[in-house]
C-alpha cells in the first residue's frame, strides 16, 4: 500500500510518510511504518534522498497530526506495533514524546537508527520505550566517513552498539552492501558486532524512479546477492541469527 500524503509536522516530529500496514519491517509483527524527514548523514548510496537532503526535506508536505492519530487509532486493534524509520529518527526534537504517545495506544515500537546519537538511544532504552532496535552498520571503521558522507565519531557508533547489545529487548544490526564495499569490508564490519543476536546483510538495490544522494554512485559496482551469501557463510558462526535479506 502506498504511503499516505500529508501536510504538517506531527507532535514536533516531522513525519514525511506513513505506510498503514507492513508485514516485513517488524519481524513477526503487523506494523505501521512511519518515515521521519531529515538525516544527519549523507550516505552517497542512499535512495531516500527526499528524506535526507535539506532542500528536498524543506519541500515536503508533512503528515497532519490528526490524520496520523486517526490512522493509528483505527488500526490499533490489529496492529502489533509501529516502526519509526527515516531519514534518521533520533534527530527529531520530540521523538520521546511521540513514542510515549504510541506506547499509550498499547503498541510496540521498533526504531530504525544509524547509531550516531547514542545519548538519545540510551534515554529511550532507559525509559523502556523501545521494543526492538534496528541499527544500520554502514561500513568498517576505516571507511565510515566515506560511506556516510560526513565525519562520524566511531566512539558514538561503538557506544550505540553496546547499548543495543546490553539493553535492547530485541534488536538487529544490518549492513547494506553499498557500491564499493568489498567482501573484506563486510567481514571487518561484522567483526565490530561479533556475538550479536542477529545480523542482516542487504543487497544494494536502487528502486525504480529513485535517485541516490550522490547520483554518481549509481554507476558504481556493488556485491551481488550470491557474493553476500558467500560472505554470510564465512561470518555466520559469529552470530545467533541472521543472513541475507
Amino acid at each position: 500500500m502506498p504511503p499516505i500524503p500529508g501536510a504538517i509536522s506531527t507532535r514536533g516530529v516531522k513525519i514525511a510518510a506513513v505506510v498503514p500496514t507492513t508485514l516485513i519491517d517488524y519481524p513477526d509483527r503487523v506494523a505501521a511504518l512511519v518515515y521521519t524527514a531529515g538525516c544527519n548523514l549523507r550516505c552517497p548510496f542512499c535512495h531516500n534522498s527526499e528524506l535526507v537532503l535539506p532542500e528536498a526535506v524543506n519541500g515536503l508536505s508533512l503528515i497532519q497530526e490528526n490524520a496520523l492519530v486517526a490512522m493509528l487509532t483505527d488500526r490499533q486493534t490489529f496492529l502489533d506495533g509501529v516502526v519509526i524509520t527515516g531519514g534518521e529518527p533520533t534527530i527529531q526534537s520530540d521523538l520521546r514524546q511521540f513514542i510515549e504517545w504510541i506506547k499509550g495506544l498499547d503498541l510496540l515500537v521498533k526504531l530504525d537508527t544509524n547509531g550516531t546519537r547514542p545519548e538519545v538511544l540510551e534515554a529511550l532504552l532507559e525509559a523502556r520505550l523501545l521494543d526492538y532496535v534496528a541499527m544500520d552498520l554502514k561500513a568498517p571503521t576505516a571507511r565510515y566517513d566515506e560511506l556516510t558522507g560526513v565525519r562520524v565519531d566511531p566512539d558514538a557508533i561503538e557506544r550505540s552498539i553496546h547499548l543495543i547489545l546490553e539493553r535492547a529487548p530485541d534488536y538487529e544490526f544490518r549492513t547494506t552492501a553499498a557500491p564499493t564495499l568489498t567482501a573484506e569490508d563486510l567481514e571487518q564490519a561484522a567483526a565490530w558486532i561479533a556475538g550479536a543476536k542477529r545480523y542482516i546483510l542487504q543487497p544494494f538495490v536502487l528502486p525504480e524512479g529513485k535517485r541516490l544522494v550522490e547520483p554518481s554512485w549509481e554507476t558504481k559496482a556493488a556485491l551481488s546477492e550470491g557474493e553476500l551469501h558467500a560472505v554470510w557463510d564465512r561470518i555466520e558462526p559469529r552470530f545467533g541469527d541472521g543472513g541475507v535479506r
